[in-house]
């Protein structure tokens, strides 16, 4: 028999509305209205090969409604993907299964990122679309030709993220992405009428996107909008009309169906009303076996791939890329070896754009950018040419005043593949940039933040722009490297041991003010164990002094009076809490003097905040825990007392009680 659109998009609404019914949780509504869209692009549009998730030229679907899970679980495994099985459905949302309540990247191939915090995933998507073109300026059409496809709901279009990312796609003149807008007038709250006005598709458009519109109900509509989509050099979004919950007769078009199962009852009116006889979990074979036919329909497009790429020229570098494997060679080694011949007395963010200089030009990988910040942040290198609408095949981004929609760009270019991407803006805008970072963590991508101004000593723009808590609460975040480099040396250290890692993104948290050498040995990368004795106490040792950043030379010079007056002093410089806390108990306890008879010192101008887990109730905690004030930086660290002659007294002090 021949298995029609409709029975096919019914397998996705089948599926969706059984397992968050045997779930008793999550949202049926977005999948039984989306999948007649999803149906006509999986199988008439979308590359891919379920049997190979990881083909560089596939295209990428980002389910940017990520609440509408049980759609991307179904289409996964309708179309052959080995996950999720139908026992994995079955236990959508719950503990040990990869179907969780929103998609992640991490658990299941397919899933080309996690999705959820609404935006975001069209924000990444951008991100994806821009890795494709400059990959495709690289190394041709024969082995980068694809696209970027989103859905995205109402609340991904209100979110602010989504000004941010589709104004920067729409000026790169992205035509590779596509975006679905599942333009049903719902949220949880009830019809978006209660909550906005504005005219979106005039938005989108004011933005330099196509926009045209469809009933997303209709399959030959949907394709007519798909096929003037492709036909368009810009990016564009399709104005998807449909009903939430389509096909729950007595829930169809309420906000009833967005965020709650339907009910034993609704599901059986629903399964009448669609004509879906299937038990639950049940797919009849023929509409199964359709669907596994569209998933091979790009067999012969992947063979074609697989032998172009076999015998390319530029075989070998394109893998290494794909791979995420640093280039043979070790170009930070000789610029180290420069440095410690000639130390420099620079800021960190200068220092950072001196060791960017050596790795840019070793290392085709990357591309960077900063949030109109260039001239402070240092983040452009002197040969590195734009990427524009013109040439793709740049690599230093102008995002313009859009630190949110930077950071997800970057998500998705590392998400992508083939790129290292590295962003800059201000410390203090990481609260901006935060939601994405934490899905760098989240999602385990290598993406670079290169955050300046990292304390009081950028001075006279005062307490709005002065971090104090930001760094807290950055280490407080699983799965991200917090770097602060007190030196040139340490900084790049720091960018080495950033590259370096495939699993998770770094920040590099950097000075805006001068700092002189601390250090002149570079046989090995000592920010590697996250903490190190800098100098070692030459009378009997009685203080550690832990710092960070600016404050280490500050500790140093308190150390120099320390012994001046017969007290020893180690001097232990501490860029990375995280990697030290991945050291073994015996290396933590040398560093910290665990056990013994001394004084734990923390020095860092920013909050005290956490300092207490190495310095011990006993120890002394030097830092700034309000805000800051408008003054030169030198007046500032005066004012709050982070000098020699206001901390060397109190350690004597405690040292004598």
């Amino acid at each position: 028999m021949t298995v029609t659109h409709t029975q096919l998009a019914n397998a996705i609404r089948a599926l969706s509305m059984d397992a968050v019914q045997e779930a008793n949780s999550g949202h049926p509504g977005m999948p039984l209205g989306m999948a007649d869209v999803a149906t006509v692009l999986f199988t008439k549009y979308l590359k891919y090969n379920p049997q190979d998730p990881e083909w560089f030229d596939r295209d990428r679907f980002v389910l940017s409604a990520g609440h509408g899970s049980m759609l991307i679980y179904s289409l996964l495994h309708l179309t052959g993907y080995a996950r999720p099985t139908m026992d994995e459905i079955k236990h959508f949302r719950q503990l040990g299964s990869p179907c969780a309540g929103h998609p992640e990247n991490f658990l299941l191939p397919g899933v080309e990122a996690t999705t959820g915090p609404l935006g975001q995933g069209l924000a990444m998507a951008v991100g994806m679309a821009i890795a494709e073109r400059h990959l495709n300026a690289r190394f041709g059409d024969e082995l980068v030709d694809h696209r970027t496809w989103v859905i995205a709901g109402d609340g991904c279009l209100m979110e602010g993220i989504n000004h941010e990312a589709i104004g920067l796609a729409g000026h790169l003149q992205l035509g590779r992405l596509i975006t679905f807008w599942d333009d049903n007038a719902i949220t949880i709250d009830g019809g978006t009428d209660l909550s906005t006005s504005e005219d979106i598709p005039a938005r989108y458009a004011a933005a330099g996107w196509h926009v045209t519109s469809c009933d997303g109900h209709d399959p030959d509509a949907v394709r007519f909008a798909i096929e003037e989509a492709l036909a368009d050099p810009r990016p564009s979004l399709i104005a998807c009309k449909t009903v939430i919950g389509f096909g729950a007769p007595n829930k169809q078009g309420t906000s009833a169906t967005h965020g709650s199962p339907l009910g034993e009852d609704e599901v059986a009116a629903a399964r009448k009303e669609l004509g879906w006889d299937a038990a639950p979990f049940v797919i009849p074979p023929e509409i199964g076996e359709a669907w596994q036919e569209a998933g091979t329909r790009c067999g012969e497009a992947y063979e074609e791939w697989t032998a172009r790429l076999e015998d390319h020229a530029e075989n070998a570098e394109f893998k290494r890329r794909m791979a995420g494997d640093l280039p043979d060679g070790d170009a930070m080694r000789t610029y180290l070896e420069s440095l410690a011949a000639d130390p420099p007395k620079v800021a960190t963010r200068k220092a950072s754009e001196m060791a960017l200089t050596a790795i840019n030009k070793a290392l085709p990988d990357t591309i960077g950018g900063s949030a109109d910040l260039t001239g402070s942040n240092n983040t452009k290198t002197g040969a590195t040419e734009p990427l524009t609408r013109d040439n793709y095949g740049g690599r230093y981004i102008y995002y313009g005043v859009r630190e949110f929609g930077m950071a997800a760009a970057m998500n998705g270019m590392a998400l992508h593949g083939g790129v290292i991407p590295y962003g800059g803006t201000f410390l203090i805008f990481s609260d901006y940039c935060r939601p994405a970072i934490r899905l760098s963590a989240l999602q385990r991508v290598r993406a670079i933040y290169v955050m300046t101004h990292d304390s009081i000593g950028l001075g006279e723009d005062g307490p709005t722009h002065q971090p104090i808590e930001q760094l807290a609460g950055l280490r407080a975040m699983p799965n991200l490297d917090v770097y602060r480099p007190c030196d040139a040396i340490e900084t790049a250290e720091c960018w080495a041991l950033s590259l370096k890692r495939k699993d998770g993104p770094s920040l590099l948290a950097l000075t805006r003010q001068g700092l002189p050498p601390m250090r002149t040995d570079v046989d090995e990368n000592r920010c590697a164990k996250g903490a190190y004795r800098l100098r070692a106490a030459e009378n009997d040792r009685r203080v550690v002094l832990l710092a960070t950043g600016s404050e280490v030379h500050l500790a140093a010079e308190i150390a120099e009076k320390l012994e001046s007056k017969g007290v020893g002093a180690d001097v232990v410089s501490m860029p990375c809490w995280e990697r030290f806390e991945a050291q073994d108990d015996a290396y933590k306890a040398d560093i910290l003097g665990t056990g013994e008879n001394v004084l734990r010192v923390s020095i860092e101008a920013g909050a005290t905040f956490g300092w207490e887990r190495y310095t011990g109730v006993d120890g002394l905690n030097f830092g700034i825990d309000r805000f800051g004030g408008s003054a030169p930086a030198d007046k500032l660290f005066e004012y709050f007392g982070l000098t020699e002659a206001a901390i060397t007294p109190q350690i004597l002090s405690a040292l004598k009680n």
